[in-house]
């Protein structure tokens, strides 16, 4: 199962976290907003050193599903920041749309599935919702084509990643009953991306705890099914949005899951997006789908050779899920200007000054990004430059 979330770094989230290398100053939705992704970091492998290979979720999409984004892509993307018409090419640059432009000479994980003949299912990735209330969804690939749950809602910041988790789990428990459960399961969880301080919307806290919830019920309701003894759960953000982080801010939060990956541990190795679908790939027996997942280290510091079949419990949430934003607050008249129609239309700079701002005060500035040329894993000898 890969869950894909949308736009946080490492600092954002698990900063608080004394086990690994965060910074707690720059920690926007510590245990209190997300409790389960502590839980299940603890419980789990906690990743201190991993990095997206995208920028935003026009590349990291691309990055998240086909370990590559075209030229193109890299060179279009930045326009849509400054307002330059899309229209007549068809659009923001992101996941299905201008396929033509942006489809990898390899593929995606879904073509590399079928070729394999390895069974897929997307819930809400590379899908568009129906364009009234009961329309069914419908995929923006034709790989995708009777390969998708219609009447899962994708990308909507006003639907919530809870009744998303209670869709999915119930097609997972019905799929294990009957024995057709797909060896590749693509579930999107985007509600982490927050609406800004858009009045009516859901705070930034409440649609990161909403985010976290559904993350949580989704492993307890895998956990505790028959597969659950030949199942991987892999989490990821499919960017970090440029955010505040003291390492740099491509580092990110993100899970492995299963009977299988050591518990209560820190893994401190360096990883990528490229690295997880790399590992994703060899349980599956996919071939790589550029040059850079095949070159990528797979995550095999997480696993063990034992499996420990103890199922997860979900931690209830400490935040108000339903929160709603306030003519008041911070950015409030910035974020009715803000283009959530689809993910990160927005420009990245000006939401992280709202989502911080809104958390840590409206005096509180947010951090300039952190971009280090050189990253070391924590406690490293200096001894080994020389």
């Amino acid at each position: 199962i890969y869950i894909i979330k949308e736009n946080r770094t490492y600092d954002q989230v698990l900063g608080d976290m004394k086990e690994g290398n965060g910074d707690a100053d720059l920690c926007l939705f510590g245990e209190k907003v997300t409790p389960n992704y502590h839980k299940l970091a603890r419980q789990f492998v906690l990743l201190d050193n991993f990095y997206v290979d995208g920028e935003v979720s026009a590349d990291g999409h691309q990055w998240s599903m086909g370990a590559y984004a075209t030229d193109f892509l890299e060179k279009v993307w930045p326009l849509t920041y400054r307002g330059s018409p899309l229209k007549k090419l068809g659009g923001y640059p992101s996941e299905g749309n201008l396929e033509q432009m942006n489809r990898t000479e390899g593929g995606y994980l879904w073509d590399r599935c079928a070729e394999a003949k390895v069974s897929y299912r997307s819930y809400g990735e590379f899908v568009e919702n129906g364009k009234k209330a009961g329309d069914p969804a419908v995929p923006r690939v034709k790989a995708l084509e009777r390969h998708i749950d219609p009447g899962f809602h994708g990308w909507d910041l006003e639907y919530s990643d809870v009744k998303r988790a209670e869709r999915f789990v119930a097609e997972w428990t019905r799929q294990e009953k009957a024995g057709d459960l797909p060896g590749l399961s693509i579930l999107r969880l985007p509600s982490d991306h927050t609406a800004g301080t858009k009045v009516g919307s859901r705070t930034p806290r409440a649609m990161v705890a909403d985010n976290d919830q559904g993350l949580g019920l989704v492993v307890e309701g895998v956990s505790k099914g028959k597969a659950w003894k030949e199942t991987a759960i892999f989490v990821i953000e499919d960017d970090a949005q440029n955010g505040p982080d003291h390492v740099d801010c491509h580092r990110t939060v993100s899970l492995v899951i299963s009977p299988y990956t050591k518990r209560h541990y820190v893994d401190s190795t360096m990883y990528s997006t490229s690295s997880l679908e790399r590992t994703m790939e060899l349980i599956l027996g996919l071939k790589p789908m550029s040059q850079f997942d095949a070159a990528a280290r797979p995550m095999a510091n997480a696993f063990q050779a034992k499996p420990d079949l103890a199922p997860y419990e979900h931690a209830e949430a400490r935040t108000d899920l339903t929160e709603k934003n306030t003519a008041t607050a911070w950015g409030a008249q910035q974020s009715e200007g803000f283009d959530f129609a689809a993910e990160d239309k927005v420009d990245d700079r000006q939401l992280t000054e709202v989502v911080w701002r809104s958390v840590k005060g409206p005096d509180a500035a947010a951090p300039a990004p952190v971009r280090a040329a050189f990253v070391r894993p924590r406690g490293k000898a200096d001894k080994d430059d020389d």
